[in-house]
């Protein structure tokens, strides 16, 4: 049962950060079992433990949806993110060892190529940027920031932050991860902390622009309709 419960939470989970199950999704736990392959009960499981996390919101005898995080609550999880990754920069600054800084580079390196590429690139993008986020938070050796850190940084996910990057704010990001790999060489904490504050700010500020845009648009639509029928 816990394997089972175990393999149903890292499918649902999956399919929650990628997008196959949308913002505000109704999840049905007999077809959420028929897809993972398992009974409903470690489903159920699944869906608690998710809950737990924020990702869904679950109510016994009245199912599951996707989370659909209002404007104010990505305000303040980013803000979240700003001050833990931002102390847990100062700590990985002066005790990251030379192959952890080594692989941060490299990975830095890596997320510029692909950005360089130009296409449908936002989802490798968001798998190396989750691994050079987590990079930074394992070097800072403090065992509470890695907990802490997983349940703020993976909602964002939800949104697809790098489809919603401009060729600039793309830019402009890849250089924040240069900037904090040379902080981490130099082994200066407060230069390494204020670059991750910025670096997390500006993404908060590039999501919730874009999510403005979607709701004008969206609004327009209605709008365009409610002409289109004559009401």
């Amino acid at each position: 049962m816990a394997k089972a419960a175990e393999t149903a939470y890292e499918v649902i989970r999956r399919g929650v950060l990628s997008g196959e199950f949308a913002r505000g999704q109704r999840l049905r736990e007999e077809e959420l079992a028929t897809f993972v392959g398992v009974s409903r009960t470690p489903v159920r499981e699944a869906l608690r433990r998710l809950n737990a996390e924020g990702l869904v919101d679950f109510t016994p005898n009245r199912g599951a949806r996707v989370t659909a995080w209002s404007e104010r609550e990505l305000e303040d999880l980013y803000e979240a993110r700003a001050l833990l990754e931002g102390f847990g920069a100062r700590l990985a600054a002066t005790r990251i060892t030379a192959d952890e800084l080594a692989a941060l580079h490299d990975t830095a390196d890596e997320m510029a190529e692909v950005a360089e590429r130009g296409g449908p690139v936002a989802d490798r993008l968001t798998e190396l940027n989750g691994q050079f986020h987590r990079a930074i938070v394992t070097a800072s050796r403090n065992t509470q920031l890695d907990s802490l850190v997983r349940g703020v940084m993976d909602v964002p996910l939800i949104y697809r932050t790098f489809q919603r990057y401009s060729p600039e704010r793309l830019l402009a990001s890849q250089m924040h991860h240069r900037e904090l790999v040379e902080a981490f060489r130099a082994a200066d904490g407060e230069w390494a902390e204020s670059v991750m504050r910025a670096h997390i700010l500006a993404a908060r500020t590039t999501v919730l622009q874009s999510l403005r845009r979607d709701a004008d648009g969206a609004s327009s639509l209605d709008y365009a309709k409610l002409d289109t029928n004559g009401e």
